[in-house]
């Protein structure tokens, strides 16, 4: 079972698609089958949601029917890891189930890391996304401080990383976008409630990362000299990553909804995404001419695809403002703000 593990607008976890794909499966489920759940979701789940469904059905886990829990580990655009290659983690309600679910993993993995139970196999994604998503947000915040500042946070991150232990290198951005990294955290965040405990780091870095589009607007609103007002501005890249088509969550939707409000004439262009509605708005992804280039005030780098012509955007536009240091190997006049280094040059 994959399916959506989204939240409600109450950031309170949403199971109906779940609840669903098993309500679905139960007439055609029979005894020695095996079931395994891979959606993103709460310590838990697997053995409050699902077991009872099965069992309504009068079949045994463990005995009847077989149950298991492993989270996908997929990073969409990255092209170092094949799906095989990256180690899949598995945990099972008995032990029976979990050696079920790891015979099937192991006809398909290079290896299989089996753990005591599914609540184990269930935190271990929302660990993962919750480092990622505490780790970028404090990058984030860091970005802000050394813009008054005026540091280069992403020459300090080179620097940090030279060292060989000890340091992970992590980069800020307009927001985090997909379907993980700003959900999951907020899974683990809303069952600790449960518990009468509060994870304080992932609230906080939830507000930095909602925070993050408020911020670059206000950038932008800045070097255009408070004149947002019919500025004509183009955004570069909608997905929330490079080389992807998926603008789920993605900061770019309400950056360019704030640039509309504040009444400024928005553009975009993005090789994936070839069209997209914001504020009842439709929008079309223009080419990147040297001729609609120069027709806008502004370029506003949001997403840093590894195919576009960078050097064309920074010899073409008036202003760039790069959130990603997708321009960092381009010479230029003075014209390219970077996030952190937006009040330098």
């Amino acid at each position: 079972i994959c399916v959506p593990t989204p939240l409600t607008d109450e950031h309170v976890p949403n199971l109906e698609y779940v609840r669903s794909a098993i309500d679905s499966s139960l007439p055609f489920i029979n005894k020695g089958q095996l079931v395994i759940m891979e959606s993103s979701t709460y310590p838990g789940m697997t053995e409050e949601e699902i077991c009872p469904l099965l069992q309504s059905k009068g079949l045994k886990i463990g005995e009847d029917v077989y149950v298991a829990y492993s989270p996908e580990r997929i990073d969409p655009g990255q092209k170092q890891f094949e799906l095989q290659e990256i180690p899949k983690v598995v945990g099972g309600m008995t032990e029976k189930c979990s050696e079920f679910a790891t015979h099937i993993y192991e006809s398909i993995f290079h290896k299989v890391v089996t753990v005591s139970s599914t609540k184990v196999a269930e935190m271990c994604k929302l660990v993962e996304n919750s480092q990622r998503l505490i780790n970028i947000s404090f990058m984030n915040e860091l970005a802000m401080l050394c813009d008054k500042m005026n540091i280069n946070l992403w020459e300090v991150i080179d620097a940090a990383s030279t060292k060989p232990f000890g340091f992970t290198p992590y980069y800020p951005g307009p927001g985090i976008g997909g379907h993980c990294i700003p959900v999951d955290p907020l899974y683990l965040s809303w069952k600790a409630k449960a518990f009468s405990f509060d994870v304080e780091f992932i609230q906080l870095a939830h507000k930095i990362n909602h925070n993050m589009p408020n911020y670059i607007v206000e950038k932008v609103e800045k070097h255009l000299s408070n004149k947002i007002k019919n500025s004509r501005i183009l955004i570069v890249g909608a997905a929330y990553k490079k080389d992807v088509n998926d603008v789920r969550e993605s900061a770019v939707l309400p950056i360019m909804e704030d640039l509309l409000k504040k009444g400024a004439d928005v553009s975009y262009h993005d090789p994936y995404i070839p069209e997209l509605e914001v504020a009842g708005k439709n929008l079309k992804s223009l080419s990147l001419s040297s001729k609609q280039i120069k027709e806008h005030d502004c370029a506003l780098i949001l997403t840093d695809y590894s195919n576009l012509p960078y050097e064309k955007i920074v010899q073409h536009s008036p202003l760039v403002i790069d959130t990603r240091n997708a321009t960092k190997k381009i010479n230029h006049s003075g014209n390219v703000k970077v996030l952190s280094h937006l009040n330098g040059q």
